[in-house]
């Protein structure tokens, strides 16, 4: 990790961390280095945030001060943006968004011309443009300027897109959506009642503010309950900027990344478009998708956490299928990165085509019990938790009872300054009791 980039791009309080001196000098470091001597175009789109139009402003001064041009394409989920760009003649493609993270939060990501988060190598290549003391670009005036495009017309793009997935009709099937107030909002309904579903949405009016509020996929019991009291079939919970679905069966049960990638594998499988007979995991994925995967004689290649990771193992090895537990699920044959709404799609074709109820297709695999907790440490700390031997022996400590039957992942947030503790095994109880007894010890060795 950079000084500034993270593992989904920078991330930071707005007009703190991330303030417009900062994102000026991102847009024309940005620009500089993808742009070299070209004049080019590139793809700007935000999510709900308050702090969206500051972001955006800075941002896109920066690009036109060394003289790209900017096309704006306003509220828009990040899926949107990594597609536009990618079907577009752009240098580069931005999405201004802190995903999931509370509304005072936002950043900048950007996607190359091809879709694709960028290079660990140009993003350092960025950064040090951006902290460099001796500032090397050009400085264009007059006709060279570059100039702004603002229209509805990306959107719009996005949304026919999105209507095009698949040419079965959800006539009949009823559908509730939470968009969490985030990117989303003006989207989904329009783009499912295309499709003939009856479509219910809720935290649809962002105000600025809301976004990620107690609601969207960081919070589906809201998405749960209203599945469960309005007797819908399927339930989709997005984030904020709307790369993740948590989706609910007619029984009012999550279905996660893990159980997507299930049903999607499976379904993929058996139509033999399953390539290399493989689906994409992270270290994160519950052991129980692993031992079904197996059971139906599919490969899983598993990554560290990060949807960037999967895509690159995806991409390398030629697979087509990858999802994160958290909901990001990437199917390569349509988007390069994941989008909550197109797998909501997906899974509402599968349903269709197998004729199966998502509860039925839910069951597929069985979770082992997981426990998921977060310890507070310093930032400067968080990668350096395995050079404390207290802590590597007490995990080793833990492990050792589990015998085999268990297991533990130990890894620092991208974006937080958190470490996550995740611990997999038989027993609930206990599992939550060795959680937090790791968590106060690596919140005592950490801070």
């Amino acid at each position: 990790m950079g000084k500034l980039f993270g593992t989904d791009g920078i991330r930071d309080i707005a007009n703190k961390g991330l303030n417009p001196k900062l994102c000026y000098d991102v847009g024309r470091a940005a620009a500089f280095v993808l742009a070299k001597d070209k004049k080019g175009k590139v793809l700007v789109g935000r999510d709900t945030r308050l702090s969206g139009d500051l972001i955006e402003s800075a941002l896109i001064s920066g690009f036109m001060s060394i003289g790209l041009d900017v096309d704006v394409a306003g509220i828009i989920p990040t899926p949107g943006v990594a597609y536009l760009t990618r079907t577009g003649d752009y240098l580069c493609g931005v999405s201004i968004s802190a995903s999931h993270n509370p509304f005072e939060y936002n950043g900048i990501k950007f996607f190359s011309s091809e879709g694709l988060k960028l290079d660990d190598s140009i993003e350092e290549e960025i950064e040090e443009k951006i902290l460099s003391s001796t500032k090397i670009y050009k400085d264009v005036t007059g006709d060279e300027i570059g100039k702004v495009n603002r229209s509805d017309e990306f959107v719009n793009k996005y949304k026919e897109y999105l209507k095009g997935l698949t040419e079965e009709s959800f006539e009949g099937i009823r559908v509730s959506v939470d968009a969490g107030n985030g990117a989303q909002y003006h989207i989904a309904k329009e783009v499912l009642e295309s499709y003939g579903a009856t479509v219910n949405i809720i935290n649809d009016a962002p105000n600025g503010k809301n976004i990620n509020d107690n609601c969207g996929s960081t919070n589906p019991d809201l998405i749960v309950d209203l599945v469960k009291k309005d007797n819908f079939q399927i339930g989709m919970s997005f984030d904020g900027d709307a790369d993740r679905i948590i989706a609910v069966d007619e029984l009012g049960r999550v279905v996660d990344g893990d159980h997507i990638l299930a049903i999607v594998a499976t379904y993929l499988k058996e139509e033999g478009k399953l390539k290399n007979n493989t689906a994409v995991g992270t270290i994160m994925s519950n052991m129980g998708l692993k031992k079904y995967l197996e059971s139906i004689d599919v490969k899983f290649s598993e990554t560290k956490v990060g949807d960037r990771y999967i895509l690159e193992n995806m991409l390398q090895e030629g697979y087509v299928i990858g999802a994160e537990q958290s909901g990001h699920v990437i199917f390569l044959d349509y988007n390069t990165t994941g989008d909550g709404l197109a797998t909501g799609i997906h899974l509402l074709e599968i349903m269709k085509k197998t004729k199966k109820k998502l509860s039925e297709l839910n069951d597929l695999m069985k979770d082992y019990p997981q426990v998921l907790k977060n310890a507070k440490v310093r930032a400067d700390l968080k990668y350096k938790f395995s050079e404390y031997e207290e802590i590597t022996d007490k995990i080793k400590e833990i492990e050792k009872h589990y015998d085999g039957n268990g297991r533990i992942v130990i890894r620092p947030s991208g974006t937080e300054a958190l470490v996550r503790v995740m611990i997999e095994g038989n027993d609930q109880s206990l599992l939550e009791k060795d959680a937090d007894k790791l968590v106060k010890l690596i919140e005592n060795k950490l801070n």
